[in-house]
């Protein structure tokens, strides 16, 4: 990947009303702190149909407002085949939805065009010394908190792997 080239974001979880869409957040407002935002662009999807069209769930919203992070515009929607040729990075909050993402992407991440691969992980990847696989679903345990501090420090490392990446 080269400086003039956009670089795609996509954060996975199960119903995108919690921790993709923090994600989601938590990146943008990382980049625009940046001055990137016209180089990185980020989005975020479910691998469930639940909350199709929705907000992010009202923990994610709250915990936001109180970090003065913009979820504007922000809504649920189903990760997709298509989705796969369009990021660059690709990044699941646990290894089931890895697994369901990998499903849906199907023969399009068997393709052997001579395209260049998206990267595609675990979030907790970027997060080895955590000792912890997944990010908790908060949507289960209500501890929003405990799931931004892990969604900041892995976005921060994100954004450094993306600007090494672009040379920036």
């Amino acid at each position: 990947m080269n400086a003039n080239e956009t670089s795609k974001v996509l954060f996975v979880c199960l119903g995108n009303i919690c921790r993709s869409p923090m994600a989601e957040a938590v990146m943008r407002h990382l980049v625009a702190q940046e001055g990137l935002g016209d180089a990185i662009e980020v989005d975020s999807a479910g691998t469930g149909d639940w909350h199709l069209g929705h907000p992010p769930h009202e923990g994610t919203r709250g915990l936001l407002d109180r970090q003065g992070i913009s979820y504007e515009g922000m809504k649920a929607r189903l990760v997709t085949a298509g989705d796969y040729r369009r990021f660059d990075y690709i990044v699941c909050m646990d290894a089931k939805n890895l697994r369901d993402a990998q499903i849906v992407f199907g023969e399009s991440s068997q393709d052997e065009s001579g395209e260049e691969a998206p990267a595609v992980f675990t979030f907790m990847e970027l997060l080895p010394d955590r000792g912890i696989a997944n990010v908790p679903d908060p949507y289960y345990s209500g501890n929003f908190d405990e799931v931004y501090e892990l969604v900041e420090a892995g976005c921060k490392v994100l954004l450094e792997r993306i600007k090494e990446a672009r040379r920036v």
